[in-house]
Formats: structure tokens, sequence, C-alpha cells
């Protein structure tokens, strides 16, 4: 049920609403350029310890998404969006003035935290309150901040770092308060308060224990030795959580992930195929930005607009997949996508040397990367809820979501092991070659998400919203 007890600003609303999430994927982005700046201020940490600014705030925000949106659902979506944004802007204040590594981890989960309160309530708010002509372009503007960001977030975060690597957080300051300003003011809270909504808290703690210790033995393997007992107890403790996550949600009233939703073939494998291209995707990226500022001395400003064409891309290409997937199945376009990512990794893998050569040894190979990502994430999102009822879409999106985030993690563990402490170029080369294998296993398994029925269309959203709002 809706309640429009005010007129509501559409141009404020997407404003606000899509402005949020806008500035906390953004942060994803940025700080990947702002990697080897962070490292200069905090000496004497490997590689592997400083992946966890990365790891730490995936980790959490894939595990407490579906949560805290049902959390949302409770405590009524607007009460939410303004608590999450808050937080997350007051965590991105103290990671702009973090005094060690550990301590910018820690506000890194804090602001993992914020982010997926706000991001599940700023579409739960939006879906409430537009009539009905103008919500579904309305969630298109809000999913298309996500691809937004990826573009414009190594620009922005190189120009940011050229002052301080601080601001790549210091900036999300005012934007915050700003925002927070203009939601109280403007957004109307037009969802009802769902007391009953249940929040598996017990399998969002096993689920980030399990994917926190598994990539920690990861990342910390080469450094610590793969045969050193904190690594092995680091899996064991992986495998215990994650098989114990595995049995508490097939028991739990309101799991993570409905069971039987996995037996559903085409949200089976976008899962499976989200892992693994995302994976990919998260590792090429950050070995592309390491070897430009590590191997090739780029700044960050310069790193940022080497990396950006092929973020640049992405939007254009999402709009050809929609197109090819109205000839081809959905399975095929997502396949073709990891394999041009595929091929892209291998030609930047044979054209690039230690001496610089952008224009004629990274750049092509970025560029059909590039495309590769358009074609396959949008297909991939959206191909997971195409055999789902209109009632669990948005559940099913979530879902797939948290899949990424999984991935994302699961990707820069691998390319840290693979790294290790020798970033040179036959390590590189090593890193490319297993980015390469995971977007070939992203490519066959897009193979099985062709659905069983004629899919329709539906906007990916990185959010738990809930059922009835979306009538």
């Amino acid at each position: 049920m809706e309640l429009h007890s005010q007129p509501v600003r559409t141009g404020p609303l997407l404003a606000i609403l899509s402005g949020a999430p806008f500035v906390a994927s953004l942060d994803l982005f940025v700080v990947n350029v702002a990697f080897g700046d962070i490292a200069k201020s905090y000496p004497g940490h490997s590689l592997g310890e400083f992946s966890w600014i990365l790891n730490s705030y995936a980790i959490v925000y894939a595990a407490l998404l579906i949560p805290l949106g049902r959390w949302a659902d409770r405590i009524g979506h607007k009460r939410a969006f303004i608590a999450g944004l808050a937080l997350f802007t007051l965590a991105s204040a103290a990671c702009a003035f973090s005094p060690s590594l550990w301590a910018l981890v820690a506000f890194r989960i804090v602001q993992a935290v914020g982010a997926a309160a706000l991001t599940p309530a700023s579409l739960g708010l939006l879906i409430s309150a537009l009539p009905a002509a103008k919500r579904q372009s309305g969630v298109r503007i809000w999913a298309a901040a996500g691809a937004a960001a990826a573009a414009f977030g190594p620009v922005v975060g190189g120009i940011l770092v050229e002052a301080s690597w601080r601001w790549v957080f210091l900036i999300n300051v005012p934007v915050g308060i700003v925002l927070l300003y203009l939601a109280v003011r403007l957004v109307p809270d037009t969802t009802h308060k769902d007391p009953d909504a249940g929040i598996d808290v017990v399998g969002a703690a096993l689920l980030t224990v399990g994917v926190g210790s598994l990539a920690l033995a990861l990342v910390q393997g080469p450094d610590w030795g793969w045969t050193d007992s904190r690594v092995l107890i680091a899996f064991a403790v992986a495998a215990v959580t994650l098989l114990s996550f595995w049995w508490s949600n097939s028991r739990h009233r309101t799991p993570l992930i409905a069971p039987d939703l996995l037996k559903i073939r085409s949200f089976a494998w976008s899962n499976v195929t989200a892992i693994l291209f995302s994976a990919a995707f998260a590792a090429g990226l950050l070995s592309n930005i390491l070897w430009l500022q590590e191997v090739w001395g780029y700044s960050a400003l310069r790193t940022g607009f080497a990396v950006s064409p092929g973020p640049l891309l992405v939007p254009l290409f999402a709009i050809a997949g929609g197109s090819l997937s109205r000839k081809y199945s959905a399975g095929r376009v997502a396949a073709l996508g990891s394999l041009l990512w595929a091929v892209g990794t291998v030609l930047v893998l044979v054209s690039v040397d230690t001496t610089p050569n952008y224009a004629t040894g990274l750049l092509p190979g970025w560029i059909i990367a590039g495309i590769g990502v358009g074609l396959a994430l949008p297909t991939i999102l959206s191909q997971a809820t195409a055999d789902l009822a209109p009632a669990r879409s948005a559940t099913g999106s979530a879902i797939v979501s948290m899949s990424r985030q999984i991935g994302t993690v699961l990707g820069v563990s691998v390319l840290i092991a693979v790294l290790g402490s020798a970033v040179d170029y036959d390590t590189f080369r090593q890193a490319w070659w297993v980015i390469f294998a995971v977007a070939l296993a992203s490519a066959l398994a897009s193979l099985g998400m062709t659905p069983a029925t004629t899919p329709t269309p539906v906007v990916p959203a990185e959010s738990a919203v809930p059922e009835r709002n979306l009538s």
C-alpha cells in the first residue's frame, strides 16, 4: 500500500535518492585509484594487508544488504535511509583522519554498514513515492547511478588524490550533509513499517565470518605461508561457518537466501555467473591500476584518466546488450561479454611491457574488456529475476547483488595471493592468466542462465526492497 499525503517533487526526489547510492558506489572506485597513495602513508604493511581496505567494505556490504533491507521495513524507509546516510557520512570523516591502516579498515567497515542501510531504503522510498507512470523511469535512473559511479570514479579519485588521498573520503562529508538536509525536508515517508519483517542476524554473521576468513587465508597465505597454522585455521573457520550458514539458512523463517529460489535455473546460474564475473572484473581492475602505478610509475591522476575509457563504455554497451538480448538468449549475451573480458585481459598481457606503452599496450585490451562488462554485467543482473514472480524480483536482485560483492572479495583476494609481495612483470602475467581463466569459467556458467520462459525487463537493484512496494 502506498500513501501520498503530500505532492512528490520528482526531480529533487530522484536527485536525493539516487545521489546517496551514487556516493556510496563512487567510494568503491575512487579507493581503487587511491590505493598506492594510501600505502605510502602507512609504511611497513604488505599488499595483502592493504587489500582489506577494499575487502572489508565489500564483505560487510554483501552480508548486511538483505538484513538491513528488512530492518528498513521494520523501522520505516525514511528513518533507515537517514540513519544509513548519516552513518556513512560520519564514517567517511573518520576514514579521512585515520591514524593507522587498521583504523582505516575499521572505519571502512562502518562505512559499509551505512551503505548497506541506505541503499535498500533509498530504492524502497523511490518506488513507493513515485506515481506508477514515473516509477519505471525513476528506477532506471536510480540503477544508472552505479554505472555513472564506475565511469567517473577513477577520474574523480585521481583528481582528489592529487591533493591528498584523504580527500577521497573527506569529500563525502559535505555531500552527505547536503543530502541529509534535503532528505529530511523533501523526501516523504510513503511506506508503512512492518514490525514483523524478519532479520536473520545469525545468517548474516555466519556469512560475514565465512567470507572474511576465506579472504584472510587467501590474502595472507603468501606472507604467512600456506601451511602456517593461522592460514589453516582461517580456511577451517571459513569451511565451518559457511557450512553452518547453509544449514542455518535452510531452516530460518526468513532466510537471507530462500532455498527454493536456488531451484530456479536462471536465478541459480545468474548468481554463479555473478560471482565469477565479479571476481574477474575486480581482479582485472585492481591489477591494471597496480600495474600503472607500481610498474609504469603513473600518478593517481594519470591512472584515473588511463582506466576511465573502459568504464565509460559500459553504459553504451549495456544498451547494446539489451538490444542483443531481444535476438539472442541472455546466456549467450553474457557469455559474449565474459569472453570479451577474457580476450581483453590476454591482449593486455601480451601487449604491455615494463616500458610504458599505454596507447598500444594497455588501452586496446582495456577497451575490449570495457565492452565486455557492458554486455555481461547488466545481463547477468537482470536475468537473475527473469523467472521469478514479480513479488520476488526485489529479493532476487538483492541476492545477486550480494553475490557480486562476494565475487569482488574473492577476486581481490586471489589477485593479492597471486601477486604476493613481488609486484613485478612475471607475477602480473600470472595474475592476468588467472583472471583470463576465471572469465572463461564465467562465460561457461553464463550459458546456464537462459530462462525457461520469455524474460520480462527487470531493472537490477543492489538492494532488498519490500515486495509489497513493487505492486
